[in-house]
């Protein structure tokens, strides 16, 4: 008997996972023939998936993806600070009526919004409290309340994207922007997240790696990175990944997008840098996955070969997706970049980042200041 409820329980816990799986918007759309077809074209298609320069994948074994689930939900010490972390509220008022040089906000992780030529771009739009198809899966944000809460931002004209996963395509997030964002732009593929959630076909533009697209008199550049795609169990590199390219008359800024280190980096900065203002991801990393998430050396180091003037450490300090100590990203980031002579700005959540060479940029080590290791 009891081996009986034993099984009607499981039977019913991949139910409730199959129904969940194959009901929930949350996992977004599926390509069409025709729209797989087109991805052949790509040279970073091959088989029915796409694939990173050199093929290069990540070489962490099933027993080790064990091993590390194991180890997040467990209480490692110092991978969550031990209170909220300060965020900067923006205005937003000063927000729609902002006319001057080109600035950033960020929300944290990988979350921006830029100021540009009097236009509002958000890159990787995730204003959720957990980076996950359901709040029970993930961890939640390091801080309570946002910059700005997504109801009271102004007219967005663009929204760039660099991939599918949960901490950088968040459904909750667009569903609440979707009607206030003139077009979308993304890599090949992702788009058909967004009209599964209700964004029109006419308002995604969707890029391969090298591809350029102008917008007003803004252009955008698709670019590569080392890591892969999917939101569900079988759609693994159904969609593209890509770094990201803005450039105005006055501006050249890069954002990496999630990437391991390569020589993708080297090849940018020839093509399109020198950089003014370069993001770049540094933070939920392992040298078990190192292949498709950088190092904190690895990414000053991206930041030389980009020919960046500048940098920016992003994709930490908001949730737990790795096994680090939250503040580790930083700390490591800020000796190498001293090391190798290139500038660092590590703003606040919410600070304004002006790309303008007449004011200092954000230095603060406000990580260090009374908000301590937590469990």
């Amino acid at each position: 008997m009891t081996g009986i409820i034993i099984g009607s329980l499981l039977l019913l816990i991949v139910l409730a996972a199959v129904l969940f799986l194959n009901l929930s918007p949350e996992f977004g759309g599926t390509a069409t023939r025709e729209q797989k077809e087109f991805y052949t074209k790509s040279v970073n298609y091959e088989d029915g998936q796409f694939i990173n320069l050199g093929n290069v994948k990540m070489s962490m074994g099933f027993g080790d993806m064990v091993s590390t689930l194991f180890k997040f939900f467990s209480p490692l010490p110092n991978t969550t600070p031990d209170s909220n972390l300060p965020v900067e509220k923006i205005d937003s008022v000063s927000i729609a009526e902002y006319i001057g040089p080109t600035r950033l906000f960020w929300f944290g992780h990988s979350t921006f919004l830029v100021q540009v030529n009097n236009k509002n771009i958000l890159i990787d739009p995730m204003f959720g409290p957990v980076p996950a198809p359901h709040p029970m899966l993930g961890s939640k944000r390091f801080s309570k309340e946002l910059p700005i809460e997504i109801e009271q931002l102004p007219q967005i004209d663009a929204v760039i994207i660099s991939h599918d996963h949960f901490d950088h395509l968040d459904y909750g997030s667009i569903q609440k922007l979707k009607n206030k964002v003139k077009m979308f732009y993304t890599p090949l593929g992702v788009g058909v997240h967004l009209q599964k959630w209700g964004v029109e076909k006419e308002r995604i533009v969707e890029l391969d790696w090298w591809q350029e697209t102008t917008f007003e008199d803004l252009t955008f550049v698709c670019t590569p990175a080392q890591h892969f795609s999917g939101r569900g169990l079988t759609d693994r590199g159904c969609t593209q990944w890509g770094s990201w390219i803005i450039q105005s008359e006055s501006d050249n800024i890069y954002f990496s997008g999630d990437s391991g280190y390569g020589p993708h980096f080297l090849e940018i900065g020839k093509l399109y840098g020198p950089f003014d203002f370069a993001m770049l991801e540094c933070g939920q990393y392992n040298t078990m996955w190192q292949e498709i998430h950088m190092l904190p050396e690895e990414t000053a180091q991206a930041g030389i070969d980009l020919q960046a003037k500048r940098f920016m450490p992003i994709h930490w300090g908001t949730f737990k997706l790795a096994l680090h100590p939250w503040t580790e990203p930083v700390e490591r980031v800020s000796k190498k970049a001293k090391e190798l002579d290139i500038e660092l700005v590590t703003p606040k959540i919410g600070e304004p980042i002006m790309i303008t060479d007449s004011i200092d940029y954000p230095k603060e080590e406000w990580w260090a200041k009374g908000m301590g290791p937590g469990v």
